[in-house]
């Protein structure tokens, strides 16, 4: 059997405030939204990054956001990537760090608290 991964989901309670920031802030490609259903589609190279609203009543959901994704998002450079960033208002756990096994690495937040990496 082949597999083809299809997208990264990133589930949000703040579901108009997480598209802009992943469109307007991050600028990734908004490929599709349907408001009815909470469901954004961004278009990455290699693949599609999903934004899945949730009910901030739903306790089950509260585990589901705020938390560390393992998704990475690569960059070309990541000081300058950051720099950036942190000129539009986003929040990092840290200065970019190099690792021992040669790229770059540097931790931020949505506006829900989920944690992603720039990797460069």
């Amino acid at each position: 059997m082949k597999y083809t991964l299809y997208c990264h989901r990133i589930f949000c309670f703040n579901f108009e405030q997480s598209i802009a920031f992943y469109s307007d802030t991050l600028g990734l490609p908004l490929k599709s939204v349907n408001h009815e259903l909470g469901w954004a589609e961004f278009s990455l190279t290699g693949g599609t990054l999903a934004l899945e609203q949730q009910d901030p009543s739903d306790e089950e959901a509260r585990v589901l956001v705020g938390r560390f994704l393992g998704i990475s998002l690569q960059v070309e450079n990541v000081n300058d990537a950051y720099a950036e960033l942190v000129s539009k208002g986003v929040i990092f756990q840290g200065s970019p760090e190099e690792q021992e096994w040669g790229a770059s690495l540097a931790h931020f937040k949505d506006p829900d608290g989920n944690v992603l990496t720039l990797l460069g």
